[in-house]
């Protein structure tokens, strides 16, 4: 064919007329960018002809010094700089061997991560639901471009049902590439997939084509050895992506296996979760009901929670219910939402500095038991309603927006960004310097780790009181019910010891397990977990 093809146009020109023009490539999707990390990014883009594929990049638009390239002919490019300076910008564009399609201006950067481990300021936007490409999604991006201005996006997380209604190739050009076309060249995309997110035969046309994530921990963490679910690092910051959607969920199962593996490993000061199906919802959908979603929201309660609680995580994001929903700090909620008791509030209040108080950890980095925020996202595109009346949370907003979280050394700070731009709702987590009794900051409310733990005997619990006041030190067991009171009234301020012989307040012996010793003090309560033994 290509003989023929050729001798008829060699006729033609011996004719006088021109030969037929091949089509010239153009680019139809992207440049996006996955995968990056502190000395690597991945470039992807798609163009409507096979070609090579070529990066120029550098320290400047008109300054592309290098290149990274690959000689396969293909519609679907990729191509990954490595070697790159932690904490630079970079100007690029994309193209072939011929020339570049797109770049070459300011628009076309991106910044690399920090090294992993100290502190960088760093931000997040956070979409849920995003993908129906309608005016509410482009109310949502254009209200958090205004809210940012020029500061720049340093990873933003799609908490699933990134394209509806079934997330074909056509419906994620619509929603996901021709939605938020500059944020994809800027600043890398970390997705989950959601139940919208259906997986189609063929190649290049599904979330798993679509969409690059680490396999091998190349960002980061423990190599999970599949793209469903993963981690990454950034600065002191450890992010952990769950598959509420496709993979096993059970507590013995592969997932649930490496998530344990990779909190134990993370050295990180501050862990964000984040998966489709909330454990905790009462907006579109409902997680008590386990006929509700294949019973994946309670199954991610009762399965991944224990986990995060016996490890230390501060904050978890959820999309699936198209509402705003945002927890207390809570910790040992694994049931229905009429289980929640007042043992496994380690602080009821609002987060807020101006409302109620920042909640605040004793620990410096990750510290078991200290509590969670779990907030649901899942109203970027669209609101559906619901009663929003689950006891754990302090906000609920049937309003379409995203997040916005910010986070430094010791500090966390997120808000609720409606579709206007308004702020709708905000919460501040704060860590204490590794410092005095508990892990706290001189002058502080402090909680020690029990000695011995665990215990065979008595415990002996060490508290601190920033000043005088009424205290209060008391068990409860895993459930959250009272078990012993050890202390009730005035206190001292400064350090004091009591013990817990491990009997009830009736003098019972308590069978073996785990506890909670709970010291609370002016609004303020400090929880340490006691393992019995006998």
């Amino acid at each position: 064919m290509r003989m023929l093809f050729l001798a008829s146009a060699v006729l033609m020109v011996a004719n006088g007329l021109a030969a037929p023009a091949q089509a010239a490539p153009s680019l139809t999707r992207g440049p996006y960018l996955q995968v990056g990390t502190h000395d690597a990014i991945s470039i992807r883009w798609r163009t409507s002809e096979a070609t090579d594929s070529r990066v120029n990049y550098g320290a400047g638009p008109a300054s592309l010094g290098y290149h990274a390239e690959d000689a396969a002919l293909t519609t679907e490019h990729e191509v990954r700089l490595t070697g790159l300076s932690p904490a630079a910008r970079y100007f690029y564009d994309v193209g072939s061997g011929a020339g570049p399609l797109a770049g070459g201006d300011s628009s076309y950067s991106f910044a690399t991560s920090p090294p992993t481990g100290p502190a960088a300021a760093t931000r997040v936007w956070v979409v849920g639901d995003a993908g129906l490409g309608n005016a509410g999604a482009r109310q949502v991006r254009d209200a958090y471009a205004l809210f940012t201005g020029a500061r720049p996006t340093d990873l933003w997380l799609i908490l699933g049902d990134n394209a509806y209604f079934s997330g074909t190739d056509a419906e994620y050009q619509a929603g996901v590439f021709d939605m938020y076309p500059k944020m994809l060249r800027q600043s890398v995309a970390w997705p989950t997939r959601g139940n919208h997110d259906v997986l189609h035969t063929g190649g290049n046309n599904d979330y798993y084509d679509i969409f690059t994530m680490p396999t091998a921990a190349e960002a980061g963490g423990v190599a999970s050895g599949t793209e469903a679910y993963y981690s990454f690092d950034r600065a002191n910051i450890h992010f952990i992506c769950l598959d509420s959607e496709g993979s096993d969920r059970s507590r013995g199962g592969a997932m649930m296996t490496w998530l344990r593996a990779d909190l134990s490993a993370t050295g990180r000061d501050w862990v964000i979760l984040f998966w489709h199906h909330p454990p905790y919802s009462k907006g579109s959908h409902d997680s008590d009901n386990d006929l509700d979603s294949g019973a994946r929201m309670g199954e991610m309660r009762r399965n991944a929670l224990p986990i995060l609680d016996s490890l230390g995580v501060d904050l978890v994001l959820s999309g699936h219910s198209h509402s705003y929903e945002r927890s207390i700090l809570v910790d040992g909620h694994y049931g229905v939402s009429s289980t929640l008791v007042s043992g496994m509030k380690v602080d009821s209040g609002d987060g807020r500095e101006s409302g109620g108080g920042a909640y605040r950890k004793h620990s410096a980095g990750r510290g078991p038991h200290e509590g969670t925020v779990y907030a649901v996202a899942g109203s970027s595109s669209q609101v559906s309603g619901g009663p929003l009346n689950h006891p754990v949370m302090t906000t609920s907003l049937n309003v379409m927006g995203s997040m916005v979280i910010d986070v430094s050394a010791r500090r966390l700070d997120a808000v609720f960004l409606d579709d206007q731009g308004a702020p709708r709702d905000s919460f501040t987590i704060v860590k204490a310097p590794e410092s005095g009794v508990g892990g706290g900051a001189a002058g502080a409310l402090q909680l020690a780790a029990p000695e011995p733990n665990p215990s065979r005997g008595a415990a002996r619990l060490t508290y601190s009181l920033p000043r005088s006041g009424q205290a209060r030190l008391s068990i409860v067991d895993a459930s959250g019910r009272h078990v012993a009171l050890l202390l009730e009234g005035a206190a001292g301020p400064g350090s004091h010891v009591l013990s817990w012989n491990g009997r009830s307040d009736s003098g019972r012996p308590m069978p073996d397990g785990l506890y909670f010793a709970m010291l609370q003090f002016a609004g303020e309560t400090r929880t340490r977990k006691v393992t019995l033994l006998r």
